[in-house]
């Protein structure tokens, strides 16, 4: 009988998550420190990209892919985020100073 290879499952899994973390974290990012952030997020991706390159483990590599290319859909999330706070649709951050508002 042959063995049940569990990769795949597991990449899905942890590509699961990984889209799970990023969604509350660009929500918060945004409402603490605005889009002026975006470029932590294009370090982790090209970090991301890199480690993933070089890792030899098709597991290992795969998730850093994910975790890369989450990183960059998060800068299009998080100035998309911004306009759907200015929409009403997310709170405001009191402390923060936001276009039409006094």
């Amino acid at each position: 009988m042959e063995l049940i290879h569990f990769e795949g499952l597991l990449i899905g899994i942890t590509t699961f998550l990984i889209i799970g973390l990023f969604h509350p974290l660009v929500i918060k990012a945004e409402y603490y420190w605005g889009t002026g952030c975006w470029w932590i997020f294009l370090v982790w991706g090209i970090a991301g990209v890199a480690v993933s390159a070089l890792i030899n483990n098709v597991f290992v590599s795969a998730v850093c892919g994910v975790f890369a290319f989450s990183s960059f859909w998060a800068i299009k999330e998080l100035f998309e985020q911004k306009e759907r706070v200015l929409k009403g649709w997310f709170p405001q951050n009191p402390k923060k100073k936001y276009p039409g508002k006094d």
